[in-house]
């Protein structure tokens, strides 16, 4: 594999959001189909591929060292098991794509609310029917490490194929564990979340594959793409407060003081915290300086790269 590769979703609500944050990075998807599937070049990236893939293939090709960067939920990646961070690295939550894995019963049962609930009536279902409850997912990997951390044990896994939250209602299964949004689905199902029953709290990731072969020119191609995507995730935290310097001592007392609260200094001002642009102006003007301007940077490139750091020490 000569080259970074990248694979994002070829599909659905995800493929827009990814679509939208890599625009707005500055780097526009160009779709260019392809004979074996769609593939599409990322303008502002010069010799990266990328591949349309669905988010479970992303997680697979990721997993087998098929593609060197990624775009898929996190809940995807966790189920190819507890070793996963052995070869995939997680870079960066992408803030969208959010969804939490639960353990949902049916809102009837009154007593159970909880794991330890659950854990009981687990236990008294096998002992009066001699039958181990049955929980719908898709998640098996998952449901069985956090239930076994429950200390649960008397229930079976029915591999759901369809929608998940119907199990129950359908006569298929007793609980379920599946992925929600907004719980309505559930609800609608008169199903209920355990209250200790999430799983994981996933999200969309930029992923790594520590697995896949990386050459001079995806590396390259890598630490370009991570420092572009880092400077905007700053700008987007960022301000440049903007004003004409003075250079007397009340004015040099004032900045330090900003800069000892996480502001570093500009050739024209200050930059700080999009959270400290209204104190820090008011501190500003409280001295004498002003007008203060309050701009909004498009990038802020840093001298090092964290994500890109945390890559070359697994696999460079």
């Amino acid at each position: 594999m000569s080259g970074l590769v990248i694979a994002i979703p070829s599909k659905g609500r995800l493929k827009e959001q990814v679509e939208g944050w890599l625009a707005d990075c500055g780097l526009k998807l160009e779709v260019s189909g392809g004979a074996r599937g769609y593939l599409a070049n990322l303008k502002g990236l010069p010799g990266a591929q990328i591949r349309l893939l669905s988010a479970s293939d992303i997680a697979d090709a990721l997993e087998a060292g098929e593609v060197h960067l990624g775009v898929t939920g996190e809940d995807l990646l966790r189920e190819k098991g507890d070793d996963i961070d052995a070869r995939v690295l997680l870079l960066r939550a992408l803030g969208f794509g959010r969804a939490d894995l639960v353990v949902a019963a049916p809102k009837s049962w009154l007593d159970v609310d909880t794991m330890a609930d659950l854990e009981e009536v687990t236990y008294d279902y096998l002992a009066r029917t001699g039958r181990r409850m049955r929980v719908a997912t898709k998640y098996l990997i998952q449901t069985r490490t956090f239930f076994a951390s429950h200390g649960i044990a008397d229930y079976r896994i029915t591999e759901s194929n369809g929608a998940t939250e119907g199990a129950p209602a359908a006569g298929s299964a007793e609980l379920v564990v599946d992925i929600t949004t907004t719980g309505a689905t559930l609800v609608a199902n008169g199903l209920k979340v355990l209250d200790d029953g999430v799983i994981l709290k996933s999200e969309a990731q930029l992923a790594a594959s520590l697995k896949a072969t990386w050459d001079e020119e995806a590396r390259v191609s890598t630490e370009r793409l991570l420092r572009i995507l880092e400077a905007r995730a700053a700008a987007l935290r960022s301000a440049t407060l903007a004003w004409t310097f003075r250079g007397d001592a009340d004015e040099t007392r004032v900045i330090e003081t900003l800069i000892a609260a996480g502001g570093a200094r500009r050739p024209n001002g200050l930059l700080v915290d999009s959270a400290m642009v209204a104190d820090a102006s008011l501190a500003l003007a409280a001295a004498g300086l002003g007008p203060i301007t309050a701009l909004r940077p498009d990038f802020v490139f840093g001298v090092n790269c964290p994500a890109y750091n945390n890559l070359s020490a697994r696999i460079f």
